[in-house]
């Protein structure tokens, strides 16, 4: 059984659908992230980084118990473990490539844009210039990269499509404003429109709306979520 610790961003949202996809059976934990409940002793026992996803698997290698955290290590964990959406052996290092390019770069960049244009104080318009500009270059580099692709890695679909449908699915809150978020990248918008027609899609986005978060952004709220942007108390 995987235990699988989320709240419905898009990080968490990867692993849904690969739980959806995979038909792995699990179990939802959810952590409310706007009440702090990641920072509680017993998840930052699973994830020291006190955020999700992570997961627990009561059967990991070995037969024991195994906890994994940051969303690209859980679908490779699980990829391995199913055999299941890893694509061919050929496949292996353009798959590492661009599971790393969404970890590294499109995930981040989108996240700071989104964090920037929404949850941070006005005025901060270089911040918001800098981290718009870069999801949009890195839109733009994989939107190249699918030109004549149907799928991100090789001929089948893989947990490098589930990455970045995570974030791709967010597009309207990283690019604030815009009516057609992803009109400025037809391969992407192509690409997109495949996976979300995906059944499982549908089943991954019913996991978010199974359980009831915190919405208000409170001080409570903003302590939780950005920690560092307060002193730390005695």
């Amino acid at each position: 059984m995987i235990q699988f610790f989320f709240h419905p961003t898009p990080n968490p949202a990867k692993i849904a659908l690969f739980l959806e996809e995979s038909g792995l059976p699990y179990e939802l934990k959810p952590v409310d992230t706007s009440k702090g409940e990641q920072h509680l002793p017993e998840f930052r026992a699973i994830n020291p980084n006190g955020k999700v996803p992570a997961i627990v698997d009561t059967c990991g290698p070995g037969g024991k118990e195994a906890a994994v955290f940051d969303s690209t290590a859980i679908l490779l964990y699980l990829a391995e473990k199913t055999g299941q959406f890893l694509g061919v052996a050929q496949d292996w290092p353009q798959l590492l490539s661009w599971l790393m390019f969404i970890a590294s770069g499109l995930g981040p960049f989108s996240g700071q844009a989104v964090h920037f244009q929404f949850a941070a104080p006005e005025g901060l318009d270089y911040a918001v210039n800098r981290y718009r500009r870069e999801a949009d270059r890195h839109y733009q580099v994989l939107n190249d990269h699918m030109k004549g692709r149907r799928y991100i890695v090789g001929d089948s679909y893989t947990i490098a499509d589930m990455s970045a449908w995570g974030w791709l699915d967010r597009a309207s809150r990283v690019f604030k404003g815009s009516e057609d978020p992803l009109g400025r990248f037809p391969e992407l918008k192509r690409w997109f429109a495949e996976i979300d027609a995906r059944p499982a899609v549908a089943r991954a986005r019913a996991v978010n709306k199974s359980q009831a978060f915190k919405t208000v952004n409170d001080e409570e709220t903003k302590r939780a979520l950005f920690p560092s942007n307060f002193p730390k108390t005695a």
